[in-house]
């Protein structure tokens, strides 16, 4: 099946989302921006209309929804607030893997909270000597009856400190991805603590803060799934993650093409408005175009996790490059058509800007997403 033209339910799912964002979110961003407050009141008013638990199922409190819809979701958040937006794909991504990978006991204990948003989630991979190349990881977890002994530190965790649940990956056996397991740390444990919040240049409106484990014992009930599977159900996880992050970036990228359609329209020089100059005007087509690209792009990823299509994980990495690519440079170019005004603060763009800059990043680079589909491409030639 391919995605065109939106049904009716889609319609609804995005304009249900678009309406909140432009409501709870939107008239508040900058503020949000300028304290680094993290608006957990909104965030849970968002879980009540079924959008912390996107694709969850339903057992447990979740929309049970697809990832298409989420796609959808998380792009018309994004016009509200890139950085609220992002936070939320990341806690409805760890809540996925407890979703997917976890046992009845594990769902029902923790994933009606996490749906409400009574506990929020945090991913925990990267490490301060292993980013890109996470199976290196050197977190470990050594076994001692009931319980694990963790000992490390993860690096750039969003939500830290304030989340309830952090999944982590941790070392439990030898070197390499095999090695990796998937451990739920309550905020609770003991020997569990955090660095001071990150100073960013943007996503201002969630912390980033390192997550320390002296040993901190961990039930071996809190594991998810068996030991060794931990790499696996970390990418499992990222292959929607980063078709939520691209479709936060579009989100971003529209409302600073929307913004600049609006500035020209009212701005004049040399006699004439902005948007009557030819120039300008092919800018802005150009700028629509790669929006409207991206975003079919994005779509088809989407569709293809939803059908577990054999090169889903090769669509979700590309659809994360591209995605994230042109949303940052829409955005830089919304900066460009406002001139010296989209340099302050007061327009909101180059706060677009700043939070989109990171998607390039995070949830694996864009490099790791071209050597994701160059092994893919080399795979299937052999």
């Amino acid at each position: 099946m391919t995605h065109f033209t939106l049904t009716e339910d889609h319609r609804a799912v995005r304009d249900m989302a678009r309406d909140f964002a432009a409501e709870k979110i939107a008239p508040h961003a900058l503020q949000w921006d300028q304290d680094k407050y993290f608006p957990v009141e909104v965030l849970r008013q968002a879980a009540a209309l079924g959008m912390a638990g996107i694709y969850i199922r339903d057992d447990v409190g979740g929309s049970g929804l697809t990832r298409f819809d989420a796609a959808l979701i998380f792009e018309a958040l994004a016009q509200g607030c890139p950085t609220v937006s992002a936070f939320l794909s990341i806690h409805n991504m760890a809540s996925w893997m407890i979703d997917a990978y976890g046992s009845a006991e594990q769902r029902s204990k923790w994933l009606p909270k996490l749906c409400s948003m009574e506990l929020i989630a945090s991913y925990c991979l990267t490490e301060p000597g292993s980013g890109s190349d996470a199976a290196a990881l050197r977190t470990r977890a050594v076994r001692n009856g009931e319980h694990y002994i963790l000992n490390g530190q993860k690096q750039f965790i969003s939500g830290a400190g304030q989340a309830g649940l952090y999944v982590v990956m941790v070392r439990t056996g030898g070197e390499g991805a095999s090695g990796i397991s998937t451990l739920v740390v309550e905020r609770d444990t003991p020997g569990l603590s955090f660095g001071a919040n990150e100073r960013k240049m943007g996503w201002n409106a969630q912390p980033t803060c390192a997550v320390m484990f002296e040993n901190a014992r961990v039930p071996v009930a809190n594991r998810i799934g068996e030991e060794g599977i931990g790499f696996k159900i970390a990418m499992a996880g990222l292959d929607g993650g980063r078709i939520n992050i691209a479709a936060c970036s579009l989100g971003g990228a529209q409302s600073a093409l929307d913004k600049s359609l609006s500035y020209m329209k009212e701005r004049k020089a040399f006699g004439k408005r902005l948007d009557e100059f030819q120039a300008l005007q092919f800018r802005l087509a150009d700028m629509a175009i790669e929006l409207e690209a991206a975003r079919t792009f994005v779509w088809r990823a989407a569709a293809a996790l939803d059908r577990k299509d054999h090169d889903a994980t090769m669509l979700c990495a590309m659809a994360k490059r591209f995605g994230t690519d042109v949303g940052f440079e829409v955005a830089n170019q919304a900066l460009q058509l406002h001139g010296g005004y989209g340099y302050l603060s007061e327009y909101g763009i180059e706060k677009i800007v700043r939070d989109l800059r990171v998607h390039q990043i995070l949830e694996g680079s864009n490099e790791i997403m071209r050597l994701i589909v160059a092994r893919k491409l080399i795979e299937a030639a052999r």
